[in-house]
């Protein structure tokens, strides 16, 4: 292991090469850590356990670069418990985390780890009562794990001794720096004895990471730990998936994914506290649940949806991304982008949350047409590559919904045991029934007490659609009639679509021979654009975009024109399908008839 003597990395530290990988018996951990590490079914430790406990329990300080759900917090734990020797009495070691979630995670943590040494840890954050930490404080702790904000508070207040800390780690620093507690770390690394040692981990290195190094590390040992790569001919351990949808088929085929998919366990990230309230009040209307988390919700809720993810009562959690950061859930099977986010990294640190521990995790990512470069970004950051998928079809839905009945029946015949008490029921059902018949009817039952969905709307799909050549790309295609200003060729000067039409005002791109004009109850007041109209009328019917012709989108409804060979399906289509979250009355316009 290498200690360069001025950060960041320039040059990470090579992993160690024994002959035998160490057990934590190896690391010169306390008989009683390693008596609380067996009970937890620990067998070896992770890389960055073997790397970094070691300089950590002779005393270095240390700059590490590790993802979330590398084994990290045993990493800095374990040393810390290495240190407690005695009653709680004030504090020995200091632990900064960005959010009041990891904060709870790292004093339970903390807590089993050294149960066998009586480790005193109290979690201090904002939104709990201050009254129950100044009694804790008080009576003694050995670790205090607190945010920044909460630690400064107890500070100002005089009610947090730093004389004996003789430990600080900052957890998930890059994170705190992005959650604008700069000024906040400053004060408190000011605030403790000089003569500390300080640990600071970080998923990623910016400068502002480095700076805070220098300042506050004395030659640190510095490891950098990456994600083990599958080997060669190995599935990745998290499988990414990205499909092109438009804003107003979002939450319906997130859904439909989701039916798909069947996740055992779920975060969705959105932009917004709205997005996250709607989203979570679709999916519960869906059949799942769904909780939802976000920064205007008090610690006690938060606490409550955090404890139903746990204990597996729930199954989705619907989150912003500051409200989550932080949170660690074991059994996490899938991460879904509600957006594509704008910033590469997130995307790493959301989707490092699955496929941990050799478990195979999913990413899911619903783009928009028009974020195609995002994905690119992200693409070219990871270097790894996107699959671009279709939105699963009714069909799709309805076969994996027929696959899941089809194990719960397979699996209640194998189990065999308590079958014959149903035998009665069977004998009386055959008498008048086939047996046949009579299977088809449990099946049915099972079939509909699973909570199979019963969607019957095709979404449109945008995964690929010509481009203004005619030709075909593997990536989404914005239809350029309307909406774009000038090059809307039939929207009006300023894309509102009420001018009246002109015979013939098809364009090049209209349909061929004799067409139709289709009356739709959604306009601009509904904020229907002409996208909106093409992408529900191809993805319904089959219609190729360039089929269809020129669109007058007016205040209360718009106008359309389509083939005329193909006007009874499109109405029929039409009558089954939502725009914009409505559903629309769709006939012949009057005019024509």
């Amino acid at each position: 292991m290498t200690e360069p003597q001025d950060p960041p990395f320039d040059v990470p530290a090579p992993d160690p090469a024994p002959t035998a990988d160490p057990t934590f018996a190896d690391l010169g951990l306390r008989p009683e850590s390693l008596r609380a590490l067996d009970a937890l079914g620990y067998e070896e430790p992770t890389p960055i356990q073997r790397e970094a406990i070691p300089p950590l329990v002779a005393g270095h300080d240390l700059l590490g670069q590790a993802a979330t759900g590398t084994g990290k917090t045993a990493a800095f734990a374990l040393p810390i418990l290495e240190r407690l020797a005695g009653p709680a009495a004030d504090p020995v070691a200091l632990v900064l985390v960005p959010t009041r979630e990891l904060a709870v995670q790292v004093s339970e943590a903390v807590y089993r780890y050294g149960r066998n040494l009586g480790a005193e840890v109290l979690p201090v954050y904002g939104g709990q009562p201050i009254v129950h930490q100044l009694k804790v404080l008080k009576r003694g702790v050995h670790v205090l794990v607190g945010t920044p904000g909460r630690v400064v508070d107890h500070l100002q207040r005089g009610t947090l001794p730093v004389d004996g800390i003789e430990l600080v780690v900052l957890d998930e620093a890059d994170e705190m720096l992005d959650m604008g507690f700069a000024e906040e770390i400053d004060t408190i690394l000011e605030a403790l004895p000089s003569e500390r040692q300080t640990v600071l981990f970080s998923a990623t290195m910016p400068p502002r990471i480095a700076s805070i190094a220098k300042k506050h590390l004395t030659d640190p040992v510095r490891i950098e730990i990456r994600r083990e790569e599958p080997a060669e001919g190995e599935a990745p351990r998290v499988r990414q998936a990205a499909y092109f949808v438009a804003r107003n088929h979002k939450a319906a085929a997130l859904g439909r994914i989701l039916d798909v998919e069947s996740p055992g366990a779920a975060i969705v990230f959105c932009k917004t506290r709205g997005e996250v309230d709607e989203l979570t009040e679709t999916l519960n209307g869906r059949g799942y649940r769904a909780e939802a988390l976000h920064g205007g919700m008090d610690q006690e809720q938060r606490d409550r949806v955090m404890g139903r993810l746990r204990s597996q009562t729930a199954d989705l959690l619907v989150a912003t991304d500051v409200a989550a950061r932080g949170l660690d859930v074991d059994h996490l099977t899938h991460v879904v982008n509600f957006d594509v986010p704008s910033a590469p990294e997130s995307y790493v640190h959301r989707i490092g949350r699955v496929g941990r521990a050799g478990r195979e995790g999913v990413a899911i990512t619903l783009a928009e047409p028009r974020q195609r470069r995002l994905l690119s970004n992200i693409e070219r950051l990871t270097r790894q590559t996107i699959a671009i998928e279709k939105i699963p079809t009714v069909s799709d839905l309805r076969a994996r919904q027929m696959e899941l009945t089809l194990d719960q029946v397979r699996e209640a015949l194998e189990g065999g045991g308590d079958l014959d008490r149903f035998r009665a029921v069977v004998d009386a059902l055959a008498d008048e029934f086939d047996v046949v018949d009579v299977a088809l009817a449990a099946v049915k039952l099972v079939h509909e007490a699973s909570g199979a969905t019963d969607d019957d709307e095709e979404i449109p799909d945008l995964a690929s659609r010509p481009d203004k050549k005619g030709k075909g790309k593997d990536r989404p295609w914005d239809d350029d009639r309307g909406g774009k200003g000038p090059k809307g060729k039939h929207a009006s000067k300023h894309g509102k679509g009420d001018q009246p039409f002109r015979k013939g005002d098809r364009g090049p791109r209209g349909p061929k021979g004799d067409v139709a004009r289709l009356y739709f109850g959604v306009g601009r007041n509904e904020r229907v654009r002409p996208q909106d109209l093409v992408g529900a009328i191809a993805g319904e019917t089959g219609l190729r975009g360039d089929e269809i012709g020129a669109i007058r989108i007016f205040d209360r409804f718009s106008l359309v024109e389509v083939p005329e060979a193909s006007v009874d399906h499109v109405i029929d289509a039409m009558k089954r399908t939502s725009i914009r979250n409505r559903r629309a009355p769709v006939r012949r316009d009057r005019d024509e008839q």
